[in-house]
């Protein structure tokens, strides 16, 4: 028992349209609000919608043209900055109890955090604890939350997702014991941790419906399905991970990269497509600099329109040499598109993948390079990080940022693909 971890995992409940009610004065438990840009289409997603319409039956992230028209409802137009500041106004709350050394922030509204070494100093069980920090996050913001407790992150993590929600003080806990006799046989297995629909799905083709399915199944069968995947889904399915809040903070990838991508508001054409592409990789090569890094290669994917049933086109370009430089990847780049691409192909998603970044100490000009253009052209870049970075992202822009469809002012003035508000 004296090596038995404590975990603690809370949500904040219904995050974006929460923070939206609060605004308002509003309860965000009896409010009906969704979270969504009402410029766009009735098609667009909510990004939140507050418990009081998933009460109804409303799925959260569902799109605005699903919630039932008899429904009324506030729609609140995204502003990311102001979640971000609620968010960093929670973290500070947390530090109130637990060491940032101890906290994994999994998302902007989720932290799990290790409570094993608190729970003496407070002389507080994981619940009590748990729920004085809820109560400490509403008083403090107005905003409520969900706490799941475990003794290792997964089961704190099921606990939050499936038993916290079932619980009126909305805290739920599991043990390995209490989580095979009270969810071995829970239906759909969609709800637990990284089990998706693809999963489930070929799971159930085999006969396998529960986690109790999985932990008493044939493992070679499992590893057929999933190769090294299914170690994964064995363990959970018994209610094991080995993995501590310790261990994450400890991990280096070995790789790294950088990626951008956008879904365009309507169907663009070969030109204009290309022109997004070299807006995206301008800023990308920016965003390199800033941060000191350099790549020799970039993955470029293209989705066509919806009405041509997700059809793609993909390809790699590789670079002379490590490199940030807008005039040696953006010509590379572009010279990829035009060889990838189907020109009579309207498109609606670019996605660009910078691969295998790495220090920019560790690179050197290549023989075939102009170093004095690249040198003039990083001083260039710099300028222009400094200007954006003091006076805003638009404060200078290209002339194909001016160009019709270009969406870079549109953008720039977003966070994470959506609105930043006022």
């Amino acid at each position: 028992m004296g090596s038995e971890k404590t975990y603690i995992c809370i949500d904040l409940k219904s995050f974006y349209a929460s923070v939206e009610c609060v605004e308002r004065g509003l309860d965000p438990l009896i409010t009906n609000l969704v979270v969504a840009d009402p410029e766009r289409t009735d098609k667009t997603i909510c990004l939140a919608i507050t418990p009081a319409m998933k009460a109804l039956g409303i799925k959260n992230r569902c799109r605005v043209f699903e919630i039932p028209k008899n429904v009324s409802y506030i729609i609140a137009e995204p502003r990311m900055k102001l979640y971000l500041e609620y968010s960093a106004k929670i973290y500070s709350i947390y530090l109130k109890y637990i060491s940032k050394d101890d906290i994994h922030v999994y998302s902007i509204d989720e932290v799990f955090m290790d409570v094993t070494d608190y729970l003496f100093l407070y002389k507080m069980t994981g619940s009590e604890l748990g729920e004085r920090i809820m109560q400490d996050i509403f008083s403090e913001t107005g905003i409520p939350a969900s706490c799941g407790i475990g003794t290792n992150l997964y089961l704190t993590k099921v606990a939050l997702d499936i038993t916290a929600k079932h619980s009126p003080n909305f805290i739920g806990y599991l043990d390995e014991e209490g989580y095979k006799k009270t969810l071995w046989h829970h239906h759909p297995l969609t709800d637990f941790w990284r089990v998706g629909k693809g999963t489930a799905n070929k799971l159930a083709s085999v006969g396998i419906y529960t986690m109790y399915d999985i932990a008493h199944a044939n493992e070679e069968l499992l590893y057929h399905l999933f190769g090294v995947d299914a170690e994964l889904l064995i363990d959970h399915a018994w209610g094991i991970e080995p993995v501590t809040i310790a261990d994450i903070k400890s991990y280096n990838s070995k790789t790294n990269c950088l990626s951008s991508g956008q879904v365009l508001m309507h169907d663009y054409s070969f030109e204009d497509g290309k022109l997004i592409v070299k807006e995206m990789m301008d800023l990308l090569c920016l965003d390199m600099v800033e941060k000191n890094i350099v790549t020799s290669s970039v993955t470029l994917q293209i989705g066509y329109s919806n009405a041509l049933h997700m059809e793609h086109s993909r390809g790699t370009v590789t670079l002379d040499t490590e490199t940030n430089a807008d005039i040696i990847i953006i010509p590379a780049i572009t010279k990829l598109y035009e060889r990838i691409v189907n020109p009579f192909y309207p498109i609606r998603r670019i996605y660009i993948t910078v691969n295998n970044v790495v220090p920019e100490e560790y690179s050197q000009y290549s023989l075939f390079a102009d170093a004095e253009s690249l040198e003039k052209n990083r001083r260039l870049q710099r300028a222009m990080l400094e200007i954006k970075n003091k006076y805003g992202k638009n404060a200078i822009l290209k002339g194909m940022n001016l160009q019709k469809n270009s969406t870079a002012i549109e953008r720039n003035r977003q966070i994470g693909g959506h609105k930043s508000g006022k």
